[in-house]
């Protein structure tokens, strides 16, 4: 039986997550035994635990606990909390997934171990260095044995830093298998549509009405942690609230940050405007009920850009840059940073659009079964356990 090691830490790696472990159960319960170790970067409960019980996820078998801290001291105890776990396990993958510091540990540990890395979202590049996002991100791809990028723009990112798209089995970090597979999230989006509109009451509880209301999410330091940033951004959603409901729900480090005395006329300014309606972080669920009804996305989220896309929304994007190039060369998507001005220029070019298409950009909702099945053939093709290490 093949042995895998699916290492979690952020929000969205536990509903990313979601989609392998479900396949897992529905389609390979026989041949992958999956364990699941949650490093604790996200401590929050509202953040993290609620998300294993509403997407059914089986609970970590191993939880570091590693919490908040500078991005050296905390990635450097997840590298040594899932060392040792390589070591006791001995599993034949370890599956990371994304950017986070969670993937970056992951990576290093088991490279060092000589253990097969599977990287989830490979390829996707913001060429942008200072976000140590794409540090976290470039680093796991030159360490990782199988790569599946969601995007074909990732796939070609790949094969311009000299990944061999010829490259056959057996695969191995000197020999490495690169794969256009679809998006997960897609997978997963799908899967939990239904399930959200039945289960889901955040739109009957906020009193909200589909196509009138902005879904808007702020959460990434370069925005919170810049005074004139986090100024514009909100100073734009208190304009555009004037034309139409603005639901936000609030990342613990956002809140925080306008709690703070030099934010707090900015604070007191959004808490008393009654069509802004500010949120505590909100399940899965909930999120994709808000994102299926809402009239438009204003978000700095990779995650939430996307999934804006997948339910057929604009969307306006809090960065100068993004990894999902696609959705903004469709026309469903604009970059604006945290300029109010090119903020405020989206919102009314996308108030006056009809009829927008989205094509099918992020595959057939089947990309966590073609990653399951490419990891099983390469483990049988290398003879099974010959790679691990004494």
């Amino acid at each position: 039986m093949l042995k895998i090691i699916t290492v979690i830490g952020a929000r969205p790696q536990i509903i990313k997550a979601a989609a392998i472990s479900r396949a897992i159960k529905n389609n390979y319960p026989a041949k992958i035994q999956e364990l699941i170790v949650h490093t604790g970067q996200h401590y929050d409960n509202n953040m993290s635990n609620v998300f294993f019980e509403e997407l059914g996820i089986p609970l970590p078998d191993y939880n570091l606990n590693v919490g908040s801290a500078r991005h050296g001291i905390q990635t450097a105890r997840m590298i040594e909390g899932i060392e040792e776990l390589l070591i006791k396990e001995k599993p034949d993958y370890i599956v990371l997934y994304g950017d986070t510091n969670s993937t970056l540990a992951g990576a290093v540990a088991a490279s060092k171990l000589n253990i097969p890395i599977v990287h989830i979202e490979a390829g996707l590049r913001s060429y942008n260095r200072k976000m140590p996002e794409e540090i976290n991100r470039v680093t796991c791809d030159h360490l990782s044995t199988l790569l599946f990028s969601p995007t074909k723009t990732g796939y070609e990112n790949l094969k311009r830093e000299g990944f061999n798209q010829n490259a056959t089995s057996h695969y191995n970090p000197d020999n490495p298998g690169i794969f256009h597979c679809g998006d997960i999230m897609y997978d997963n989006s799908l899967y939990f549509s239904d399930l959200a509109e039945s289960r889901s009451k955040i739109i009957e509880q906020n009193n909200l009405v589909k196509d009138k209301y902005v879904l808007s999410t702020v959460h990434r330091d370069h925005n919170t942690d810049v005074k004139e940033n986090l100024e514009n951004i909100f100073n734009a959603l208190i304009k555009i609230s004037g034309t139409i409901k603005v639901v936000l729900p609030l990342h613990p480090r956002t809140k925080n940050v306008l709690k703070a005395d030099k934010h707090k006329a900015l604070y007191e300014k959004i808490k008393s405007n009654d069509n802004i309606i500010l949120l505590a972080p909100v399940s899965f669920l909930d999120m994709i009920s808000l994102e299926k009804n809402a009239a438009l996305v204003i978000t700095d989220s990779g995650g939430v850009q996307k999934e804006a896309y997948f339910f057929n929304n604009p969307c306006i994007i809090l960065r100068p840059e993004t990894e999902w190039v696609e959705i903004v060369e469709t026309g469903n998507a604009i970059l604006c940073g945290a300029d109010y001005d090119k903020i405020i220029e989206a919102f009314n070019h996308f108030e006056n659009q009809d009829k927008m298409k989205f094509p099918k950009i992020f595959g057939d909702g089947k990309a966590s079964e073609f990653i399951l099945k490419t990891m099983i053939d390469n483990f049988i093709i290398q003879g099974n356990n010959s790679h691990k290490f004494t």
